[in-house]
């Protein structure tokens, strides 16, 4: 199912409907400032700037539900990823990506798109998954969202195609997202 029925807050307020972003190849990505991960902004903002001009953007969605490490408001969550990371991509207001509480983007996302695991060969995804054992088992337990920046890759039709766990390589996401740009 598409995800053109779904409207977000951008950061100045005003509501955007997914539709608007039909025929893009659409990465939707859940973020943080204070993450172990959050230098993927550079990645993420290098594939926005090579893409753009091809039918590609990024959305960015700022959560704080991991380990609260968005705990910012929404301005200054703009302007730390502008001055810190260069970001020109769409950033929306802060939402819930996991849980009775989360944005109906993200439960039909993890819904379209269940977790597969994350690869036990990675170190990141070793210490990643050590640490969701310790400190938050019940994070495992389905297919939501397990930490920040988590990807969902969406074809130009908005139907969502493919999803990467924080830890995934970004040359398998740029592949893929040149496939999908080429269709």
């Amino acid at each position: 199912m598409s995800i053109n029925n779904y409207s977000v807050i951008a950061m100045n307020g005003k509501q955007v409907n997914l539709e608007d972003y039909l025929d893009q190849v659409i990465l939707i990505v859940n973020t943080a400032s204070k993450c172990g991960f959050t230098p993927q902004y550079e990645d993420l903002q290098r594939l926005y700037e090579k893409y753009k001009d091809k039918n590609f953007t990024i959305l960015g969605f700022p959560c704080n539900q991991f380990g609260e490490q968005e705990p910012e408001n929404n301005d200054k969550v703009q302007s730390f990823c502008t001055l810190n990371y260069g970001v020109t991509f769409p950033l929306f207001q802060k939402v819930n990506v996991r849980g009775s509480e989360a944005h109906p983007l993200f439960k039909h996302l993890t819904q379209s798109l269940p977790y597969k695991g994350m690869d036990n060969n990675d170190p990141s995804s070793k210490i990643l998954l050590w640490m969701l054992n310790e400190k938050y088992p019940e994070y495992l337990m389905d297919d939501s969202i397990k930490w920040n920046f988590t990807k969902f890759l969406i074809n130009k039709k908005g139907n969502p195609i493919k999803r990467y766990e924080p830890t995934h390589s970004f040359d398998d996401l740029e592949t893929d997202i040149k496939l999908l740009i080429k269709f």
